[in-house]
């Protein structure tokens, strides 16, 4: 697809992943690298950024207008993307991948690529947790959730401490900003933060780097064309995990 030029999508399929969570699946498909976005327009609502789960779908919670608009489709319907936008993970061979509820949904692809050598995989409670058949086919996947329903009882991080960090080329992470915060101050404790990848969730309005909605401080860099997977190196000192922004600009605590 050309960039930056909207395409007309029909979906073919949805797929009730958890309570709140949905896959749309559409046709045409897009060529991308696991953890690229796109800009997806939902007719007379919104237009937002949702990260692609494979070359046909994305992966959707319902917690706000535009998403609660999406959940009111049918297969048949048309949605508006443009992309795929930024940059994605690095793919190697032996990637630790950690993912938090919905975050599970850029690193899916990953994973299918065979360049996830573990996966950690969290959420509040067992019937919470995504793609746990899909993920078990293609890495070594440890499960954790809030209240213990399966696996870990507790928070994903704490899997961490069973590994051997060193081992592994990089550490890709998609998650709750909170969660992904812990994990940069485990890895930063043993000085390797330099293996670190985050994709972060920020608003936008245009996804191209035009508007500037989306800049982290203190760099100015722009999640929708520096990001929005970033080094852990850059976010060390950042907002990240402490606060963003709002469409009107202001600071909202995390």
């Amino acid at each position: 697809m050309t960039e930056g030029t909207p395409v007309t999508v029909k979906i073919t399929l949805i797929k009730n992943e958890t309570q709140n969570i949905r896959s749309f699946f559409f046709e045409p498909s897009f060529v991308f690298s696991p953890g690229q976005f796109v800009m997806v327009w939902v007719p007379g609502v919104d237009e937002i950024p949702m990260a692609l789960s494979s070359q046909n779908s994305i992966t959707v919670q319902n917690v706000g207008d535009a998403t609660a608009a999406l959940f009111a489709l049918a297969p048949g319907d048309r949605l508006g993307i443009r992309g795929p936008f930024g940059n994605g993970f690095f793919k190697g061979e032996k990637v630790l991948a950690i993912a938090g509820g919905v975050g599970a949904a850029p690193l899916l692809p990953l994973a299918k690529a065979d360049c996830v050598m573990t996966l950690l995989l969290g959420a509040r409670t067992e019937t919470e947790l995504l793609f746990v058949d899909q993920l078990d086919e293609c890495t070594d996947v440890m499960i954790a959730t809030d209240d213990g329903s399966l696996g870990y009882h507790g928070f994903v991080t704490a899997l961490m401490d069973d590994l051997n960090l060193t081992a592994y080329d990089r550490i890709a992470v998609c998650g709750p900003e909170v969660m992904m915060r812990a994990v940069l101050t485990k890895v930063a404790e043993k000085g390797l933060e330099h293996k670190t990848e985050f994709s972060l969730h920020r608003y936008m309005k245009c996804g191209v780097g035009v508007c500037g909605s989306c800049c982290i401080d203190p760099s100015g860099l722009r999640v929708c064309r520096d990001g929005p997977v970033f080094p852990g190196t850059i976010l060390l000192k950042s907002e990240f995990g402490h606060y963003m922004r709002d469409a009107s600009g202001t600071k909202k605590n995390i």
